[in-house]
């Protein structure tokens, strides 16, 4: 039961960070590079801006989908009395 909740407990720690960081990378790496296009061909302006915003919309998704398995998790943590209880 201990390391059930030690794996609950990192995952909930680490779960979000990592998944935001990873997205921000990734959304940045994408205006990056979609910007880029634009500069390179300025005539596909629109539709590069559209992908971007397809892109980003799908990454932010993602994020949105990680907060939300966060708030799921942390509902499965017991609270400090319960941990008292429990046999070492």
């Amino acid at each position: 039961m201990g390391l059930y909740l030690f794996g609950l407990a990192l995952a909930v720690g680490f779960g979000l960070p990592v998944a935001v960081l990873s997205a921000a990378i990734a959304q940045g790496r994408a205006a990056a590079a979609a910007l880029e296009g634009m500069a390179r061909q300025p005539e596909a302006a629109g539709n590069i801006r559209t992908a971007m915003i397809i892109a980003l919309a799908f990454i932010e998704s993602l994020v949105i989908y990680a907060l939300l398995m966060f708030f799921m998790l942390q509902g499965k943590l017991p609270g400090i009395d319960a941990l008292a209880q429990l046999p070492k």
